[in-house]
């Protein structure tokens, strides 16, 4: 099983990179982000037991980008508080199709998971179920046809940033499940296993050994069609 893309390890946490199309979690026997570093902190300790890992927040399977790990409860506490108040600092890049206009701006939303399918709809606020979503994004144009955008998240709705873009008629590269008409990444048999153009590249959190706020930056994927790094922030 391939070893995680480790950014920076400590005693107490492992900054990595999530490749697309692999599960945060899963059930038992299926590959996962979770797996791969039990495995790797097993083969480094030598523990052949199972090993504690906090996992405070999650990224949706076809994308991509830096992801934090706790290796004790009181690590994986002090994570989830963060991401729980909203503190946590998360800068993502899109490839998406068309141009956005104005180039810069905030999107804001409702928007709600569809009861018995993987999937989030935009809908009414008073609707049942109905999560205020809101982001701010920065676009920076590839061509004619295509644009990459740097996202900040306010919020963390489950699909927000694949929901919010496509319904405004600018779907994520490779995102068939929301509209996409354009492939992206390895183009694998199995469908759940493709990736989508949506990258974590940022991560802003709180060190839970200097108390002082880190940042972890994730390169973008060799399918990325623009290896530059972003030109200004999003908000």
């Amino acid at each position: 099983m391939p070893q995680p893309e480790i950014i920076q390890e400590t005693d107490r946490f492992l900054a990595v990179v999530k490749p697309g199309g692999l599960l945060t979690q899963a059930p038992s026997g299926i590959d996962s982000m979770e797996v791969r570093i039990r495995q790797y902190l097993a083969l480094q300790t030598g523990n052949r037991g199972k090993v504690y890992l906090g996992i405070p927040h999650r990224l949706d399977r076809p994308a991509s980008g830096v992801m934090i790990f706790a290796k004790d409860k009181k690590t994986a506490r002090f994570f989830a508080e963060q991401f729980q108040k909203r503190v946590v600092g998360k800068q993502y890049l899109a490839v998406v199709q068309g141009q956005p206009s104005p180039e810069k701006g905030t999107w804001t939303d409702s928007m709600r998971k569809i009861p018995g399918e993987a999937r989030s709809e935009i809908c009414a606020a008073s609707e049942e179920g109905a999560q205020s979503a809101v982001l701010h994004f920065q676009q920076q144009s590839l061509d004619q046809q295509s644009s990459q955008l740097l996202i900040q998240l306010e919020t963390g709705r489950s699909h927000q940033i694949r929901l919010q873009s496509s319904s405004r008629g600018f779907p994520i590269w490779g995102d068939e499940l929301y509209g996409s008409r354009i492939s992206y990444g390895p183009q694998t048999d199995d469908l759940r296993s493709r990736w989508i153009a949506l990258h974590a590249w940022k991560l802003e959190i709180q060190n839970p050994e200097t108390q002082q706020l880190v940042q972890f930056i994730a390169d973008v994927p060799i399918y990325w069609p623009n290896q530059n790094a972003p030109e200004a922030e999003a908000k």
